[in-house]
């Protein structure tokens, strides 16, 4: 047996893929459009993990509430640097809602809600500003 993919449901695909792609630097690996079931499939991968996918479906026109993802659980991703990626999608105007205190994890939310968990590359990074004194927003 062998992992393919993880699926997420997205309203807003471009606002997704500026998160994954430009936020967090996956890239996209390829895309299919159905004009018959009226969708359309984008694949993305981390740089260092190209055997793992994640799915993006934008159901056209769909209005459908997608709750809030906690039954999903979370994507995770090590980084380089939890800083550096942390402040990072803050200047791209997406909310830490989990800092990393310790140097080591945090949490986000893609604009469909989806938890994503970063974890730092290697051993824990030395405590910082302003992360360590930055206390948690909404839910994550």
């Amino acid at each position: 047996m062998r992992y393919l993919h993880s699926m997420l449901r997205v309203h807003d695909l471009d606002a997704t893929l500026r998160f994954f792609c430009d936020g967090l630097g996956l890239r996209e690996t390829r895309r299919r459009d159905s004009e018959q079931g009226r969708y359309t499939l984008v694949f993305l991968v981390a740089p260092e993990s190209p055997e793992a996918e994640i799915e993006l479906t934008f159901n056209w026109g769909s209005q459908e509430d997608y709750g809030s993802a906690r039954n999903f659980g979370h994507l995770a991703f090590e980084v380089d640097d939890i800083y550096a990626t942390c402040a990072h999608l803050q200047s791209m105007g997406i909310s830490v809602l989990r800092p990393p205190r310790d140097g080591r994890m945090a949490f986000v939310r893609s604009p469909d809600q989806i938890s994503v968990e970063l974890l730092q590359k290697g051993d824990a990074l030395a405590p910082a500003e302003p992360w360590a004194s930055m206390a948690n927003s909404g839910s994550w």
